[in-house]
């Protein structure tokens, strides 16, 4: 049976849970590094990026929606700030940090171009 959340047709969450994808992977690296905490706390962060679109796509208002979307948004910002933490700290390559920071600001932008598109709507 195939489900069908509104959020699942916004192209936002999908590249956002793309992106999820290979956050979790970096995170698995990071384990492997023993650098448990730092997993867990990247983990966090990249699932409040689509946790947030998913729960506000079922709010009441437009204005509402748009406050998750901000919380999202925020959510690309705390994950770009541990990638740029963790290359500096040479516990992620400078390679991979780019790629994910790269596509983390595209998935920042779209939820900016998203909440102004809700929040105008009315």
């Amino acid at each position: 049976m195939k489900t069908s959340f509104r959020f699942e047709s916004f192209e936002v969450w999908q590249r956002a849970a793309d992106l999820s994808m290979v956050l979790f992977e970096v995170a698995d690296e990071l384990e492997a590094q023993k650098k448990f905490r730092f997993a867990e706390q990247l983990r966090g962060a990249v699932l409040s990026i689509t946790n947030n679109i998913a729960e506000g796509s079922g709010s009441w208002s437009n204005r509402e929606f748009g406050q998750f979307l901000n919380i999202s948004r925020r959510s690309t910002f705390e994950s770009a700030n541990m990638l740029l933490l963790f290359e500096r700290a040479r516990i992620l390559p400078h390679v991979k940090a780019e790629e994910c920071l790269s596509d983390l600001e595209v998935v920042s932008k779209m939820l900016e171009a998203f909440r102004k598109s809700v929040t105008a709507a009315r």
